[in-house]
């Protein structure tokens, strides 16, 4: 019954998805676009048993942090929720839920509260997946982030303010280019990978190209100067189409460890190439290596970690669950001449890899999960026994939880935690956090 209808409120704090809190009549109602302590004007967009969801209207009386969003997309596309609040604010508030999520699921604080890690906030998101759809009523070809109030539909934008720049740039050049096919219908997404020599588009064709097709994407490529790559079905068929001399693997550097990776676009590495060469170094300094340490790496990927780490001690043990990733790691560390690496492969939910690991006699753990966590690896510390825990996280909640075991049932202090803006305007949350065993 209040769907569409309005109200002024108080918001009284912030959601962990970014949205402002107000409480009316006793229920709990979560307004998009509004800031802690602001008075604003809603719509209710929904209506549940148990909380009402709104959008912001006008704002009466604003917040000093609020600010004007640097895209003029933001109202309407999904992709950021955070460009009305300046950027010291946004790392703050995601410090503070990061805080409030250890108390309460992990049961636990740091000793010490890292100073937060930020770097540039536009133009910063070298890798993305955009969505395509070609409207044949309207001969209009949507290319982007899906809508913020309607998952189901991708925004109409012409440019992406945290979009890598070169591709941000091309916006309007590819929605054209695709609008321009025989088949613009059969071209479903486009991912983005950006190294620091080049940029690479994989582009999700549903159908075999038209000749007239291929020559139109061959134009495109020679004046954009990306690489472009196919993919006509599962990701194993993703392949370069050009330029057919390239080398399909990407290049990122870490100037300050004098270490640089070869990548293929369809790996995972590190959304924000800036945050990630400040983001080694300090979990390096947390680690206090030494010459005589033995570092063990959990999903350790293409080395990202472990390249660096192995500079600095004795030895470095690698451990991925994709070959392909555990061969590039390998590979990487040749191209980097360094010799004091292990990679191998396993799966790290498995109890028995880690009867395995113990002979390893490590000193220190690296560990970079995925958004599951490291349950099972803290639940068996016990086999590897470092004596300091790095543990770098994207999802605040399973930290959390791992660190409750390390600390409440392991014997371990948690010595410093805090926060890292690798997505800004959006409220993803990286953090970091050093366990040591006293």
């Amino acid at each position: 019954m209040k769907k569409n209808t309005e109200a002024t409120v108080t918001i009284e704090k912030f959601s962990h998805d970014g949205r402002g809190i107000a409480r009316i009549d006793g229920k709990t109602t979560f307004i998009q676009g509004a800031l802690p302590d602001e008075i604003v004007i809603f719509k209710y967009l929904r209506c549940k048993r148990d909380f009402d969801e709104g959008e912001v209207v006008s704002v009466l009386s604003p917040s000093p942090h609020r600010v004007t969003p640097p895209c003029p997309h933001y109202s309407v596309c999904g992709g950021c929720s955070l460009q009305h609040l300046d950027s010291s604010m946004q790392i703050q508030e995601k410090q503070n839920l990061f805080l409030d999520v250890l108390a309460r699921i992990g049961h636990c604080q740091p000793e010490t509260i890292l100073p937060p890690l930020a770097t540039v906030s536009l133009h910063y998101r070298n890798k993305a997946r955009l969505s395509v759809r070609f409207s044949s009523k309207n001969k209009i070809v949507f290319v982007g982030f899906r809508e913020k109030n309607n998952p189901r539909y991708i925004a109409n934008i012409n440019g992406c303010a945290i979009l890598n720049s070169e591709v941000d740039y091309q916006l309007p050049n590819l929605r054209a280019l695709i609008g321009s096919l025989d088949y613009p219908d059969a071209i479903a997404q486009i991912e983005v990978a950006a190294g620091d020599d080049a940029v690479a588009l994989i582009i999700r064709n549903m159908k075999d190209l038209s000749a007239n097709d291929e020559s139109k994407l061959t134009e495109f490529a020679e004046s954009s100067g990306f690489r472009l790559f196919l993919q006509p079905g599962g990701p194993d068929s993703v392949h370069l189409f050009y330029p057919k001399t390239a080398n399909e693997f990407l290049t990122y550097h870490l100037p300050s460890e004098g270490v640089s990776f070869l990548f293929h676009p369809t790996d995972f590495t590190q959304v924000n190439a800036s945050l990630n060469r400040l983001m080694i170094p300090q979990a390096m300094s947390l680690l206090d290596l030494t010459s005589d340490d033995v570092v063990l790496d959990l999903f350790c990927g293409l080395g990202n970690f472990s390249l660096p780490m192995a500079k600095k001690c004795s030895r470095v043990i690698g451990v991925e669950g994709s070959e392909n990733m555990t061969q590039r790691a390998y590979k990487n560390a040749s191209q980097n001449h360094i010799t004091n690496v292990e990679f191998f492969t396993a799966n790290l939910d498995d109890p028995a890899v880690f009867e395995k690991l113990k002979h390893y006699s490590i000193t220190k753990l690296l560990v970079d999960p995925p958004r599951a966590g490291a349950l099972e690896i803290v639940k068996q510390i016990e086999h590897l026994n470092p004596q300091r825990i790095v543990y770098v996280s994207c999802n605040p909640a399973t930290l959390a939880r791992d660190a409750g075991v390390l600390v409440n049932e392991k014997g371990y202090c948690l010595v410093s935690a805090g926060v890292m803006d690798m997505f800004p305007h959006t409220t993803h949350v990286e953090s970091i956090a050093l366990f040591e065993k006293r």
